[in-house]
């Protein structure tokens, strides 16, 4: 997780407008694939501050995660500080800059999956209530900050990810290497994920998750998250799952990838199965089915037409559902992909020029 720390310039000669930016990287996802990765293979700065915070109980990791922030923004004395998404670095980025007095801005605001069981429906929802502009994704996440009674600040500005999947899928393809390397054909494996808390905490949906993964008949790559296999070394009951899995000839088990080797892994699949809110948005954004194994999204939009379909992992749905998508029939996807529900690939140019207007205004 990234928090900016904006400064912005009015340059008057012919109208141009600057925005400079210092990026502290709190360390909350620290491996080298999820982390150190996009600063290497994406025209990124690099972050001026890693606070290394790494893994922790929720109230530690926010804890030291806000006494970190809090001495940086001391220091840049930021005109804006810009969070992203629903993380704990989300959180504490924006509680350290609210109580400085300082501007927050929130990417990805007004997602709500109405589950506050999950840790990142609490930080949407306490992020958004002490931002100042709020960067909405879709017209749903405005609707939903407005039943919230949230209007001042609120901007439509689609989907920074849908940005960065269209201009990096074709890179992906050319940079990387990742089905020749696993052996893999396009079009005849499925991507899997998991990682959410409400997957991995609870000991009866990993087991689901697991047993599925041992009864699948089709080939599965399966990158682990380090968060999952911490706790496939935890739960008793998973060792001969996981044993079974660790020998299936239909499921590799690999460490995280990069972005670029994600990309390409979900844009040749032929199914998507996964928990996580990104995954499921950019197999939609790709054209791929998904099945996101969880009771709620706060991507409805990628329900429509049947490209994301939710699954209960202790219902017994997964395989019948998982049968038909890969042989294409039933419920598989019935009409065609609409991206400009997610800004059509200019949400970073909305974002930018919003934030340049808004803060040149207040300087006014």
């Amino acid at each position: 997780m990234v928090v900016e720390a904006v400064r912005a310039h009015n340059r008057l000669h012919k109208g141009e407008h600057r925005l400079l930016h210092t990026l502290v990287h709190t360390g909350q996802h620290y491996d080298h694939n999820l982390s150190d990765v996009f600063f290497e293979q994406m025209p990124l700065p690099k972050p001026k501050y890693n606070l290394g915070v790494g893994s922790g109980t929720h109230g530690k990791q926010t804890g030291q995660l806000l006494v970190g922030i809090e001495e940086v923004l001391l220091k840049e004395q930021p005109d804006v500080v810009m969070v992203y998404g629903d993380t704990n670095s989300t959180l504490a980025g924006a509680l350290a800059a609210s109580k400085l007095g300082m501007t927050v801005a929130h990417v990805e605001a007004g997602l709500r999956s109405f589950n506050r069981a999950m840790p990142e429906e609490i930080n949407r929802v306490l992020t958004d209530h002490v931002s100042d502009f709020l960067y909405c994704p879709t017209t749903t996440a405005v609707r939903h900050l407005a039943d919230e009674g949230i209007t001042r600040g609120v901007q439509l500005s689609g989907d920074v990810m849908l940005d960065a999947v269209l201009n990096f899928q074709q890179i992906a393809d050319k940079r990387s290497h990742i089905l020749t390397t696993l052996g893999l054909a396009e079009g005849n494996y499925i991507l899997f994920t998991v990682h959410r808390a409400e997957n991995t905490d609870s000991e009866e949906n990993l087991v689901n998750i697991f047993e599925l993964l041992a009864k699948t008949r089709y080939p599965v790559v399966f990158p682990i998250h380090p968060r999952t296999r911490i706790r496939t070394t935890q739960v008793s009951a998973l060792q001969a799952l996981l044993t079974k899995v660790s020998h299936s000839p239909n499921v590799l088990m690999i460490d995280p990838v990069s972005y670029l080797d994600m990309l390409a892994l979900e844009s040749h699949a032929r199914i998507v199965m996964t928990d996580s809110g990104g995954v499921q948005k950019e197999a939609y954004f790709l054209g791929v089915p998904c099945l996101t194994l969880r009771n709620e999204t706060e991507w409805v939009e990628t329900l429509e037409g049947g490209w994301n379909q939710l699954v209960n992992v202790t219902s017994g749905q997964a395989h019948p559902l998982l049968d038909s998508l890969w042989n294409k029939n039933g419920v598989y996807p019935s009409s065609s992909r609409d991206l400009t529900l997610f800004g059509a690939g200019h949400a970073a140019e909305v974002l930018i020029r919003q934030l340049v207007d808004s803060t040149s205004q207040a300087g006014n």
